[in-house]
């Protein structure tokens, strides 16, 4: 590795860590909004904001530009249907978000991994052999953990980012059945816009918009899209600085950020439900990601 990827790599992963504190932000300023506007609302609100940055990330693109700038994709479907995932995805993380612990709605979304492993199978073709299979038990164990189903301490309302991880799952997977060819800046555009337009859809077929309670909300909506976009332009840009398998282990650093940010902001310690589930679930899409690593480097040594 040269001093210039090796450059890269740190450059990338700090830009992933700082995408992951910008949607702690993000999140903190949905639970702070939640007791005014709804989850929908919100949902309609972070996508607007979604499309500036979307739009940022395509015009730098180098891909799109080799390619002609194109705007009409082959798949179009699909990649509209992603944002209809998205929709409901945030829809549910938003509304958990308004009814449990900041970092307790965070880590259940984490089996977002798990749920991606299972549903390659199924979608993708794909042969999961026994040390990925017990990496999702082990991090579906986890969710269990968290959620303590039939314990008098468990909520109904804990399936809801349970529902958004499968469904940000459900997203991460169809992008893999897009063409290679197709830049992914365009493909998280086709994705923002389609769920701008079902967040609004949601919003007015569950009561419509709530006027705005005080002024000082509307830099608060501002801000949480800004935090959002924000976040997601640094996720591009450190995925196009190194291979996702070298960032995916940092990713379970939201853990422990979105329990610190949890505790400063709205003084929650859900430690009992949390730990010890949280390790497993980060413990089951570790060795998942381990697992992927060794895969690549077999089908490297096999090319070379």
């Amino acid at each position: 590795m040269s001093a210039r990827s090796g450059d890269n790599v740190v450059l990338a992963i700090l830009l992933s860590l700082l995408a992951l504190v910008l949607f702690d932000m993000m999140g903190l300023i949905i639970k702070f909004l939640s007791p005014r506007y709804g989850a929908a609302e919100l949902s309609a609100y972070r996508n607007f904001f979604g499309v500036f940055p979307s739009l940022i990330a395509l015009w730098s693109s180098r891909a799109w530009h080799s390619a002609g700038r194109p705007l009409r994709i082959r798949q179009w479907r699909l990649g509209l249907m992603r944002g209809v995932y998205v929709t409901f995805a945030q829809f549910l993380f938003y509304y958990s978000l308004g009814k449990l612990a900041f970092a307790t709605a965070s880590t259940i979304t984490y089996a977002n991994a798990v749920f991606m492993t299972a549903l390659a199978v199924p979608l993708l073709g794909e042969r999961v052999g026994l040390m990925r299979w017990a990496a999702v038990l082990l991090g579906f164990a986890g969710v269990l953990m968290v959620m303590k189903p039939g314990s008098d301490s468990f909520s109904p309302d804990a399936l809801a980012p349970l529902g958004a991880a499968f469904l940000y799952a459900l997203t991460g997977v169809s992008a893999r059945q897009m063409d290679s060819a197709v830049p992914s800046a365009l493909i998280n555009l086709y994705s923002v816009v389609a769920a701008l337009f079902g967040a609004l859809a949601l919003a007015l077929l569950s009561g419509g918009f709530t006027p705005l309670v005080q002024w000082s909300d509307l830099g608060w909506i501002a801000a949480m899209g800004g935090f959002g976009g924000t976040a997601v332009l640094c996720l591009v840009a450190s995925y196009r600085m190194t291979e996702q398998s070298n960032l995916a282990p940092f990713s379970y650093f939201g853990i422990p950020i979105a329990f610190v940010a949890g505790w400063l902001v709205f003084d929650e310690t859900p430690w009992a439900d949390l730990f010890p589930g949280a390790f497993f679930i980060a413990g089951g899409g570790l060795m998942i990601v381990w697992r992927e690593r060794i895969r690549s480097r077999a089908g490297r040594r096999i090319s070379e």
